[in-house]
Formats: C-alpha cells, structure tokens, sequence
C-alpha cells in the first residue's frame, strides 16, 4: 500500500499534551476539534468503503468455492452415474419391465373393479327404480281406492237423498193432488148444489165416482191449457165417443202437429176394459197418442204402485202429478215428427235451392274471400320462417365462435398446466 492511500483511524478521547503549557488534554476538546470532526467524516466514509470493499471479496470468493465445489459435483454425478449405468443396467431394464407388468395388472384389475361397481351400480338402480315404481303404484292404487271409497259413500249418500227427496216429493204431490181435487170436487158441489140441489146432495152423500171423474177431468184440462196456451184443448161432451179430453198440438206456425186423447179415471183399481176403450176412441178420432189418468198406486198388473208413469199396450199411464210432464215429451216427439215430415216434403224444392247457391257470385265471392285469407296467412307463415331462419344462423354463428374460444382456452390451459392437470375433454365424442 502506498504512502497516499493510507488509511489511519483515531480515537476522539485520545490524550495530547501541549508543548507550551504541558497541559494534557483530549484532542475533541481542544484546538484539533474541526479538524477531529473532518477526520472522523473522513474516516466514517473510509470505513464504509472498507466494509464494502471486504464484503464483496467474500462473495467473490464464496462463488468461487461454490463453482469449484458444483464442478466437483457434476463430475463426480457423471463418473456415478456412468458406473452405475454400466453395473446396474440389467436390474433397471428387469425393474422397468416388472414396473411396466406391475402397471399392466393394476390397470387391469382398476378396469375390472370399475366394470363391477358398475354393474353392480346399475343392477342397484334398475332395483331402485323398480322398488320406487313399485311404491309410486302402491300409492296410486292407495289413493284411487281412497277416492272410490268417498265418491262411493258420496253417491250413496246421493241415492239416499235423491230416494228421501222423491219419496217426499211424492209424498207431498199426492198430498197436494189430494187437496187440489178435494177443492175441486167441492167448488163442483156447490156449483151443482146452486143449480140441483137435490141431485148434488145425493152425489155428495154416495161419493159418486162420476163426479170424481169429472173434477179429475176438469183438472187436467185447466193444467194442459195452462202448460200449452198454443194447442187446442177440447172436452169431450158426456154421451159422446172420443175419451174425456182431446189435445191438439198446434205449432207456432199453425200447423196441427198431431192429436192426443187423454182419458181420465179415478177408481180404486186398475180396469183392463180401459185401454181397448180408449184405442178405439183414438182410432175414432183420428189421435195419435193416448193417454190414461190414473189415482195414485192405480196401474195396471206388474207395474210398481210406486210408479209416476209408464207404457201399457202401446198407451201411457200416468198420474196427475206427472201428466203435464209427460205431455209435453209427447208434445215434443209429435213435433219433431210433423218437422221431418215437412222438411221430406220439401227436399226437391231445397235441394235445387242449394244447387242454386252453390253455382252463385255470392258463393264464389265467398270462396275467394277465404282463399285470399288462407293466401295472406301462408305468407305471413312464410316472412315468420325465413326471420326464425335467419335467427337460428346468427345464434349458431355465435356458439361456434363460443366453441372455438372455448377450445383454444382449454388448448392454452393444458399446454400450460402440462403433465400436472388431466387433459380436458372439450371435444364430444365420436360416433361409433
């Protein structure tokens, strides 16, 4: 080291003595203090690049070891591994291939295994499947016979209300025809008392069926002029042949539709001289249908008494109570027969007046209007299909480009990820 690069370090506190006064004092303390100051700067900075200077020799010489010692290393790995490959060939070549086998059986037995627990897995959900079947019937057949059981006791209940409410309104009917006749009967007994006294009162006193008949007759008169202001309701005058009533069907038009006999009695029991009566007086009159009016529980051998109406060698039989409503069935019937009837009679006549229309400028206007209809909806069906075309092509633009991304980004992932992430499946399988 030169004389100009010399470094020196001084402590502040050291003593130095005057050559004047020999007085002994610190060099921080006396005249040298600036000069002290400069010099422990000086000799701070000198210090520091010192510091500086010896640590990077040490790592300078630490990386130089290190570089001998990896050297050293490397060719002491190469003379190893060169020795080894020479003396252990045959056993890594034996080891790979028992590796290799190793692996093989694993596989195998890993496929094995998961062909099992598949099958297992699948025998296990078609059990399951069959089993959850199996209950979703049960409950069915659970419920169904849940619900047949309550519309079951509903429609006995049903049956039992509907048979109460008839028997009931039976009941009340008959009551009500009881009392209607009865006031009937009477105001026809004062009627006659007013004008044969003698004679009313021997009626009265001996119940003469006769009168009975008659309230009976007159009864069913007032209720069929009530329920059919359109027909013609005749009585037939005592001494004469004909029945007790006879009931025009007229229809709104003014056209007889067809003649009802009606022939009312009050007795006690059934007579079976009342229906060839009563054909005969139809035939004598020209009517159609015949009616009987019966007391209640009257009808003829084999009908229940508890029978409202019925069919008896070809006349019906039926009670004040339901002779209204079977009436008007038979009305009804009459006027369906007197409309077929009028419109065979006038086939031709339509028939020419179809062929008529079909052959008009209003009919063919009316075609054409419908074609033109038909013209407008196919085009609107056809603007509608090329604008879903067009929408279909634009959204499968877009999934392919999606696709196209999707895989490129799957591409990146994997070449990234390499061996440390399973390749993924992105594209679908192929066909078989």
């Amino acid at each position: 080291m030169t004389q100009s690069n010399a470094r020196f370090v001084l402590d502040p506190d050291t003593g130095v003595t005057c050559p004047h006064c020999e007085r002994e004092f610190a060099l921080s303390a006396g005249f040298a203090k600036k000069a002290l100051e400069g010099v422990e700067f000086a000799s701070n900075d000198a210090l520091a690049k010192l510091r500086e200077e010896e640590r990077q020799g040490a790592e300078r010489r630490a990386q130089g070891v290190a570089a001998e010692r990896d050297s050293a290393y490397q060719r002491s790995l190469a003379e190893v591994q060169k020795l080894a490959a020479q003396s252990f060939a045959p056993q890594i070549e034996a080891l790979q291939r028992q590796l290799v086998e190793t692996r093989a059986q694993a596989l195998e037995t890993i496929a094995n295994e998961s062909r099992q627990h598949a099958a297992r897995s699948a025998a296990q959900g078609a059990q399951l499947q069959v089993l959850q079947a199996e209950q979703i019937t049960l409950r069915q057949e659970r419920q169904q016979l849940q619900d047949e059981k309550a519309a079951m006791a509903l429609e006995v209940q049903r049956q039992v209300d509907a048979q109460t409410a008839g028997r009931d309104a039976t009941v009340r009917a008959q009551e009500q025809e009881r009392a209607a006749l009865e006031k009937a009967e009477l105001q026809k007994t004062i009627a006659d008392m007013r004008s044969q006294l003698v004679e009313a009162q021997r009626k009265a006193d001996q119940g003469s069926q006769q009168l009975q008949g008659e309230v009976l007759e007159l009864a069913i008169e007032e209720s069929l002029r009530r329920a059919f202001p359109l027909d013609a309701i005749e009585e037939v005058r005592k001494g004469q042949r004909g029945g007790d009533v006879l009931h025009r069907v007229v229809t709104r038009a003014g056209q007889e539709a067809g003649i009802i006999l009606w022939e009312t009695k009050r007795a006690k029991e059934w007579s079976p001289q009342w229906i060839p009566k009563l054909k005969e007086n139809m035939r004598a009159c020209g009517a159609v249908v015949g009616i009987v009016v019966t007391t209640p529980g009257v009808f003829p051998r084999g009908v229940q008494a508890s029978t409202l109406f019925c069919a008896h060698e070809e006349v019906w039989v039926t009670q004040v109570t339901t002779a209204v409503g079977v009436a008007e069935a038979l009305r009804t019937g009459l006027m369906d027969v007197h409309r077929q009837r009028a419109m065979a009679a006038g086939k031709g006549e339509k028939m020419e007046a179809l062929y008529d229309y079909l052959t008009s400028a209003q009919f063919a206007n009316r075609m054409r209007a419908v074609f033109e209809m038909f013209e407008r909806m196919r085009e609107e069906l056809e603007t509608e299909r090329n604008v879903t075309q067009q929408r279909w092509a634009r959204r499968e633009k877009h999934l392919q480009t999606a696709k196209t991304q999707l895989l490129g980004l799957g591409g990146e992932i994997q070449g990234l990820a390499q061996q440390e992430l399973p390749m993924l499946e992105m594209q679908p399988d192929e066909p078989e």
